[in-house]
């Protein structure tokens, strides 16, 4: 390690459960950023700042004015452009730190990519919105045995667990047979304190840290969740699962692609997204929605929204139209972001 780097990290390389040696495993290492929203953008900043060697950030996302309030990376100059988010973090963690290898990917991570995006890396972490992803991520991990720390934060609240292919619970144990059955709440519809992100985003990093020096037996191993509106923390243990569906019986739909959500073309100008195993009270979806998008139109079949210049049709069993785009990644993030994951 040259002077200039043993100064850059000096203060890191002080305390004890990195030092010297932790410090040159950290430059040789390698992670994944999975979304650059607010945990994401929060963590690879503080991945960039400790040194670690490689970064990808993966996100299909761009940049808008309400991002700004808690997605550090960005500024006002990124939103009036519309940046890509891979984009603008790139640039910005360049001029942070040039030592590091940083490249962002604008893609929306799926079954056809997940192969070419996360192979090679050393951890995933964590930066999606949607469960969806969060499992793809997860049967990836585990089939490969490689690890990676979930996170997610929503309001005042927040959550992150490190998964260890072999050695600890993964996520399909954690959420069972069918996660996202119901409807979950999103930043778009309650909410979301910029120090909850950067919390999560902290705890998340920390593991992460801990697996790149070599610092194993410092990883806490339990489902952490935190309040910082009340100031609750709690830790849980979780056993892993026998008869869990990944890292038991190691099936993989969301990998293969037989778990995703279908998306496909409907008539011109037109996204549908086939959602499997889920079923939507519209009087519930309605209720959470008028507040954040105004006039909202409901039937007992449909429920219907604008969000300008696109409007989207919600139907019972979670199918979903999009029109004013053929983007799928779009309708994607439209979708998440307005009915949940």
């Amino acid at each position: 390690m040259d002077d200039s780097l043993q100064e850059k990290y000096s203060r890191q390389m002080l305390f004890a459960g990195i030092g010297v040696a932790g410090q040159k495993r950290l430059l040789q290492g390698s992670a994944v950023v999975v979304g650059c929203g607010a945990i994401g953008a929060a963590a690879a900043n503080l991945l960039v700042r400790a040194g670690v060697g490689r970064i990808c950030i993966i996100d299909r996302d761009f940049v808008e004015p309400s991002n700004l309030q808690r997605q550090i990376l960005f500024d006002e100059a990124d939103a009036r452009e519309a940046l890509p988010k891979a984009v603008a973090a790139e640039r910005k963690l360049r001029s942070i730190n040039s030592t590091v290898r940083i490249s962002g990917v604008v893609s929306d991570l799926g079954p056809g990519n997940a192969q070419e995006l996360l192979r090679g890396f050393d951890v995933i972490l964590d930066g999606t919105d949607n469960f969806e992803t969060r499992l793809l991520i997860n049967d990836f991990a585990v089939k490969h045995g490689v690890p990676w720390i979930y996170a997610a934060a929503v309001a005042s609240y927040g959550v992150t667990m490190t998964v260890r292919p072999g050695a600890t619970a993964c996520l399909a144990c954690l959420l069972g047979e069918q996660p996202g059955a119901g409807m979950g709440e999103t930043c778009d519809t309650i909410g979301v304190l910029g120090s909850i992100v950067n919390a999560i985003a902290s705890l998340e990093v920390t593991e992460a840290l801990k697996l790149l020096s070599g610092r194993t037996d410092a990883l806490i191993n339990r489902l952490q969740s935190f309040d910082i509106w009340s100031g609750h923390f709690q830790s849980v243990h979780l056993p892993r699962g026998g008869d869990c569906r990944a890292c038991g019986r190691r099936d993989f739909p969301y990998l293969e692609g037989s778990a995703q959500p279908h998306i496909t073309m409907c008539g011109r100008d037109s996204v549908q997204i086939h959602e499997r195993k889920r079923s939507l009270d519209l009087g519930a979806l309605r209720a959470r929605l008028e507040p954040v998008v105004g006039d909202v139109r409901q039937n007992d079949f449909l429920l219907r929204f604008s969000i300008p210049p696109h409007e989207m049709t919600v139907f019972t069993d979670g199918r979903a139209v999009l029109k004013g785009s053929q983007d799928p990644a779009l309708a994607r993030t439209l979708y998440a972001r307005y009915i949940g994951s």
